[in-house]
């Protein structure tokens, strides 16, 4: 088989607003590499958008999944439960961020779990109103995409979005809105737009994952728990794309000092099989009647058997240290091009989840040219990147926690032959 001829008959077979980075076409893959039809070597920096932390089929998650294949792969917990499921519950609530008594719920995708977190909240507070940042993303279903604070390629052509989500402006300095700016916005939002004594939730990704990997200010972030506190509202962190070491830490709201009411995992927690979960503070997770939560295929036992084996991994291989390890050296590699390549206007993110910005070099303006230029000069050489950002101007880093030194080093040097090749093009 050739990439191209699956390509086509892609094209004559899988609906057109199935999004595509690469026309590379997986046969097998191994930690951090992927091997396409055609017998061509990739380096994944990717991880399938964060999810193999511990890389692809580390041999610890495919035996636990082997395992639990040899017993039993559904039940449906809601109709026969499982232990396995309740101790993933404990485990997660072992380690979330917040204090107190916790509860855990398992579904299937990071959107269902923002879905439910939001039902969660507005069943305990019995308000309706949600507020959401810009550039923030939450899914694709039609709750997420009225959270999602980008209208190119989520919400375009969709149609009428739920209502009582309302969006503040994201602190980012790097475009000239402050901590101060935000907060402001914020209460100019409370005194036109919607009564704090109405909403139930302000949702946040404590780093943007599709709006361009920027961190959730820590002064803004207290800021927050402070606002939340004052009018009765619930602080969600949306914890899809971060958590499970990829910060350096268990959880990105680890980084900060004040914890989430609620939170939502997916992504990473199961090492590449389905499985999302919504931990919380008891009583508000208590709230909803039984019924109220739940799904046919919400904790499926082969990603719970899969979720402890990538817990298990992340604690005895220290991935955290390694996280902050990998990040601080693909920074300073990145930095280290700062004075020949004036394109790039930030490198930043903690852990090993972290991004370059490009601008143009005269204009200053945001270049998505350049970045998806380096993105592809990087994939004729072998390293799978992706783009990311409200401009499109960002090169996110998502590479296996797990990657081998020798690896990292040459994906390394693909990533810097590529941005100084379109450097010198720019010039």
């Amino acid at each position: 088989m050739k990439n191209a001829e699956i390509s086509q008959r892609k094209m004559q077979t899988i609906a057109r607003g199935v999004g595509m980075t690469t026309q590379v076409y997986a046969d097998r893959a191994e930690n951090s590499e992927i091997w396409d039809v055609e017998g061509r070597r990739y380096i994944d920096f990717s991880s399938g958008i964060a999810v193999v932390n511990t890389g692809h089929r580390h041999p610890r998650v495919i035996e636990a999944v082997k395992a639990q294949l040899d017993r039993f792969t559904h039940t449906c917990h809601q109709v026969v439960p499982y232990e396995s499921y309740v101790r993933l519950g404990e485990r997660l609530n072992a380690i979330a961020p917040m204090k107190g008594d916790k509860r855990t719920v398992f579904v299937t995708t990071g959107a269902e779990a923002v879905e439910n977190a939001i039902k969660i909240a507005r069943n305990a507070t019995g308000r309706q109103a949600v507020i959401a940042f810009a550039g923030g993303f939450h899914g694709r279903t039609f709750m997420g995409m009225a959270l999602t604070g980008k209208v190119q390629p989520y919400k375009a052509g969709f149609g009428a979005m739920p209502g009582d989500v309302f969006h503040a402006p994201f602190p980012v300095p790097l475009h000239g809105v402050t901590v101060a700016d935000a907060l402001a916005a914020l209460d100019r939002l409370f005194k036109a737009d919607v009564d704090p004594a109405r909403v139930a939730a302000i949702i946040i990704e404590p780093v943007q994952g599709e709006g361009g990997f920027y961190e959730v200010p820590r002064d803004f972030m207290t800021a927050l728990r402070k606002i939340c506190d004052q009018h009765g509202m619930l602080l969600i962190a949306d914890e899809v794309q971060t958590g499970f070491a990829r910060t350096g830490k268990m959880f990105a709201m680890d980084h900060h000092d004040v914890a989430p009411d609620l939170m939502t995992m997916a992504k990473s927690l199961a090492g590449g099989f389905p499985l999302a979960a919504v931990t919380g503070r008891a009583e508000i997770m208590d709230a909803p009647n039984p019924g109220g939560l739940g799904g046919t295929y919400g904790g499926s036992p082969i990603g719970i058997a899969a979720a402890h084996a990538v817990l298990d991994v992340i604690e005895d291989e220290k991935l955290c240290d390694r996280a902050n390890q990998l990040g601080a050296r693909l920074k300073q590699r990145l930095e280290s091009l700062r004075d020949d390549v004036p394109e790039i206007a930030d490198i930043r993110g903690p852990g090993f989840m972290n991004a370059v910005e490009f601008n143009d070099a005269k204009t200053k303006l945001p270049s998505a040219d350049f970045a998806n230029a380096v993105r592809l000069k990087a994939l004729e050489k072998g390293l799978i990147l992706l783009t990311c950002g409200v401009h499109g101007n960002v090169i996110r880093f998502l590479a296996p926690i797990t990657i081998q030194d020798e690896v990292m080093t040459e994906a390394l040097d693909i990533l810097e032959a590529s941005i100084r090749e379109q450097g010198r093009a720019c010039q």
